[in-house]
């Protein structure tokens, strides 16, 4: 079905054109009094001392190393004495993926899911904004994989804000020329190659990117994401709207491939067209969140006709009990989200 037009922004549009000023600060405020201190929760900040993050070896220096901190393995094999170098758990490192792919432009509600990418993402800059703290962003547009590097402070949150509002939405798509637009599976290795040290990465997409139709065959973006939860507190937000869950019915309807452009007449009025389109989106839904359990990943759902901000307070008090209940209960629980402990910073 085809989503609002999307209307064709102006040349340079400022973020007071696309995002009110008045809007941002409740945005802001809005997140800062319901979620402040959950989602980022407690980890090591910018305190003196050593760290615990492995950094190599170097020789022994006498009168300024510490005989504790000597490698005894490195110094076994090369008969000279090391010491250990490590680095100071002194930061959190966000790095960002974002979807803005032309299937992430199609929205039935108040909001279309590019928007409410974006709102994702302010949220979780907000909240992760502090002392040392660092954001960086990926964004696969139609365009090519567009690189924000990871700085700290409200300026670069809300550069970050405004190239996501103005990116382009249908850039390449009509020439035949054109070079494919980077995949989620892309998007997820240029991820794990500029996250070198542990922190938390969130992925913002629709995860419709190449998911087989037989919910037992694997999508081609799993092990990129496995392999980033490995090392990394992995937060997937998975964006959708109510009319990719279910048909009304309306009649006749066009729908409209956002990817290939492709068009076909459906009539809506058949119920048991309705039925298996119904149980063929939840079978879907399913699958995403079966290979996301599978990979490790924390998985946060946001729908265009819910109140997302609502969504996030639920999920991350959840997610906050569920990281508690091992204290409480003496025994081994479920994994934690990401930042819930000291190690999700890392």
């Amino acid at each position: 079905m085809r989503g609002r037009a999307a209307p064709t922004p102006a040349a340079d549009p400022t973020l007071a054109d696309l995002a009110p000023d008045r809007r941002l600060r409740r945005l802001e405020l809005t997140v800062a009094r319901r979620l402040d201190g959950l989602l980022h929760g407690q980890y090591r900040g910018l305190l003196p001392g050593p760290g615990s993050e492995a950094a190599g070896s170097r020789e022994y220096r006498p009168g300024e190393d510490e005989v504790r901190r000597m490698d005894w393995a490195v110094t076994a094999r090369t008969a000279v004495p090391h010491v250990r170098e490590v680095d100071a758990d002194r930061e959190l490192t966000t790095w960002l993926l974002v979807d803005a792919s032309p299937s992430m432009e199609y929205g039935t509600a108040d909001l279309d899911k590019r928007e409410l990418a974006v709102a994702a993402v302010a949220a979780i800059g907000f909240l992760t904004a502090g002392t040392g703290n660092r954001l960086g962003a990926q964004v696969l547009g139609p365009d090519g994989l567009r690189r924000f590097p990871a700085r700290g402070g409200r300026t670069h949150l809300l550069g970050l804000l405004r190239a996501l509002l103005s990116a382009p939405r249908t850039a390449g798509r009509d020439d035949p020329g054109a070079a494919p637009p980077p995949t989620l599976t892309e998007g997820l290795a240029a991820v794990s190659r500029v996250a070198t040290r542990r922190g938390l990465v969130v992925v913002v997409s629709d995860l419709l990117d190449g998911l087989p139709d037989d919910p037992a065959d694997p999508p081609p973006w799993e092990p990129a994401l496995r392999r980033l939860a490995v090392r990394h507190r992995v937060l997937v937000v998975e964006v959708t709207d109510p009319r990719e869950l279910e048909l009304p019915d309306v009649g006749l309807i066009t729908l409209a491939d956002p990817e290939t452009g492709r068009r076909r007449e459906v009539w809506t009025g058949d119920r048991r067209l309705r039925e298996r389109y119904a149980a063929a989106s939840a079978a879907q839904r399913d699958q995403v969140r079966q290979v996301l359990r599978r990979c490790g990943a924390t998985h946060l759902p946001l729908r265009t006709d819910r109140d997302w901000c609502a969504d996030i307070v639920r999920h991350v008090h959840a997610q906050r009990r569920l990281a508690l209940a091992p204290a409480a209960g003496g025994g081994a629980g479920p994994t934690p989200h990401p930042g819930a402990a000291r190690g999700g910073a890392r």
